[in-house]
């Protein structure tokens, strides 16, 4: 599917993969769309998302659920229910209600998760490869919980072997307010967990949740700017495709020549932090 789009010719703009991407995959955070909405998203940025997921358990009570998700496929979009939705499954002993309830709306992607809840793993890895057989299986890692701890050593281990049960891709618990799983309370990257999962977890199998401008930043300047990412706000789709291709500050050198930032990029020149300084001595 062609879903290239540019109003006109820059140099240095990246290229982008093509949907279906295997890189670079975008997942758009719904949290409660109505189907003018839906309608509108699409018109504006459909053709830079990938997926959408019905985040946490909206699907359960949004209206005109099937129409939405029609929506979505019509426009290359892959739609599918958030992970705790599958949770809150689970927890009632109604997995085979689950099944039969993706099917029911003909959703070729489904999340596996345990962020809320506490699953075996051999079990979770067992539904993973069992599920996968005929639908595209997501599993998450990570809790919820800020409180809880996981080790880099039993991320690693997780997201080795969901990758290895069947899991498309895997997905970097973050949570919708960025600050729980890969992040620290105030948002930041948890930098040495991040770094300790990358060196033994291909990046393209990894689907970060990254709902904050910083935090994408960071990723795309660590990955470049096909990595994957998600839980982003259907009104920051255009914004992190502009950041992908260096078309905002944050990201502007990024995918030029090193001499374009050495002629051109703003720094502090000695005067002006001598000025600073005396104005500061002056208050």
């Amino acid at each position: 599917m062609n879903t290239t789009m540019k109003n006109f010719d820059l140099t240095y703009i990246p290229k982008r993969s093509e949907k279906p991407r295997k890189a670079g995959v975008t997942m758009m955070m719904d949290k409660g769309l109505s189907l003018r909405e839906v309608e509108n998203f699409i018109e504006a940025s459909g053709h830079l998302t990938d997926i959408a997921k019905f985040g946490f358990g909206t699907a359960f009570v949004t209206k005109n659920l099937q129409d939405k998700i029609d929506l979505y496929k019509s426009a290359g979009i892959q739609p599918y229910f958030g992970g705790t939705l599958f949770e809150a499954f689970y927890a009632r002993g109604m997995v085979n209600d689950y099944l039969r309830t993706i099917d029911k709306y003909k959703l070729e992607l489904a999340e596996i998760s345990d962020g809320s809840i506490i699953i075996n793993h051999d079990e979770k890895c067992e539904l993973i490869q069992s599920m996968s057989k005929d639908r595209t299986i997501m599993s998450e890692v990570g809790s919820k919980d800020s409180g809880i701890i996981v080790s880099p050593a039993k991320w690693i281990k997780m997201m080795s072997n969901e990758l290895e049960a069947g899991s498309w891709k895997v997905i970097a618990e973050g949570r919708e307010s960025g600050n729980v799983g890969v992040f620290r309370p105030n948002g930041t990257a948890h930098t040495l967990l991040i770094n300790r999962i990358i060196a033994k977890i291909d990046p393209n199998d990894i689907l970060w949740e990254a709902p904050k401008k910083q935090q994408q930043v960071w990723f795309i300047k660590l990955f470049g700017h096909d990595v994957n990412l998600g839980n982003i706000a259907p009104n920051e789709m255009i914004p992190l495709e502009c950041l992908r291709l260096g078309l905002r500050g944050d990201t502007f050198f990024d995918f030029m020549p090193a001499d374009y930032a050495d002629r051109l990029k703003q720094v502090n020149t000695e005067e002006d932090l001598a000025e600073a300084d005396a104005e500061e001595d002056e208050d």
